[in-house]
């Protein structure tokens, strides 16, 4: 059944999203937040500057006007996690009516001022707008431009009412995207988050040409400190032996088109993190989130050694060998640990 879907939001993961429905038989509005962007794709009928040599699909619309959104359901938040909440809060002021929402966020995030994972700020502000909100969560191993050429991929949407977990994956899903459904929204969230902090540090590994042996120890680690933070905020663990856990921390940790790999294998060539970012416009969740998961895991009172180095090395002026050299001679301890 064919759906009017609004995504907000036309970066690289935005508009693969919105060019996948509309392929799947759906009626898609994509908000672009730049007037003269919006222009600019509805003249080349392609994300030129995110997403180029994607042409969009009869069906796909892009726009700077939110209102053009107001009839749409459900509407997908793909923008940066410090941009979240603004740009929702701006959607349900557009909108103008009181009928319930229902907000799939595929933001890999958290916002630093509130430690509020997406869920969260969603709840707040459908509250504000006296709303009901029903939110849920996409997450998973997908890059955009592979998403947006059809690969075949996979992804899990969690929602604490597991119905419609099942309503949205039935209405996402297509030949090219299998999706799987959780109520386990927590879980998705953190280890969506968490995992490009990680990836920021297999870019290291990779920059400083420390071999498959260290990616290896670096992934399974990693995805130890992963869990261990999705447990101690209720997660469920087996989300994190997934597709929103081990499935994309292996893809981001590996694959060319990370953002967040990228940013370590620039930090490990000895670029500082001022260097790294005033060269490029696209967001590395990992680097504003970095030191946000570093806090959940101190307020919770849990180590996550590998975020603590790349905190170091990012924002403390640690070199990247010497958050090696410590990561590798830290106090030995049992595997199973949590």
């Amino acid at each position: 059944m064919s759906a009017r879907i609004g995504i907000l939001g036309a970066g690289s993961f935005g508009t693969a999203v919105a060019v996948h429905a509309a392929r799947a038989g759906h009626e898609v509005t994509l908000w672009v937040r730049r007037e003269e962007a919006a222009l600019e794709m509805v003249g080349a009928r392609e994300n030129r500057r995110y997403l180029p040599g994607v042409p969009f699909p009869d069906a796909l619309e892009a726009t700077h006007d939110l209102s053009r959104l107001r009839r749409c359901a459900p509407i997908v938040m793909a923008v940066p996690s410090h941009g979240y909440r603004d740009v929702l809060r701006e959607f349900l002021a557009a909108r103008a009516t009181r009928e319930s929402v229902t907000v799939v966020s595929a933001t890999k995030g958290i916002e630093a001022e509130s430690l509020a994972r997406m869920s969260q700020v969603s709840a707040e502000e459908c509250e504000r707008a006296e709303v009901e909100c029903r939110f849920a969560a996409f997450s998973g191993p997908t890059f955009a431009a592979e998403l947006a050429r059809a690969a075949p991929s996979a992804a899990v949407v969690a929602c604490e009412d597991e119905k419609i977990a099942a309503g949205l994956c039935e209405a996402l899903a297509s030949p090219t995207l299998r999706l799987y459904s959780s109520t386990d929204v927590a879980g998705v969230e953190l280890a969506g988050t968490a995992k490009n902090v990680i990836a920021i540090g297999a870019g290291i590994v990779a920059g400083l040409g420390l071999g498959h042996n260290t990616l290896a120890a670096l992934i399974t680690r990693g995805l130890h400190e992963i869990t261990r933070l999705g447990l101690a905020f209720g997660g469920d663990p087996q989300t994190f032996s997934g597709l929103a856990g081990l499935g994309d921390l292996v893809l981001t940790c590996t694959g060319g088109l990370s953002r967040n790999r990228r940013t370590g294998v620039e930090l490990a060539q000895g670029r500082s993190l001022v260097e790294i970012l005033a060269e490029t416009t696209e967001v590395a969740e990992g680097v504003r989130n970095s030191r946000v998961v570093l806090t959940l895991a101190r307020e919770a009172g849990i180590e996550m050694p590998i975020t603590e180095q790349m905190v170091a090395v990012m924002y403390e002026g640690k070199s990247a060998k010497q958050a090696v050299r410590e990561l590798m001679t830290r106090d030995l301890k049992r595997e199973a640990n949590l």
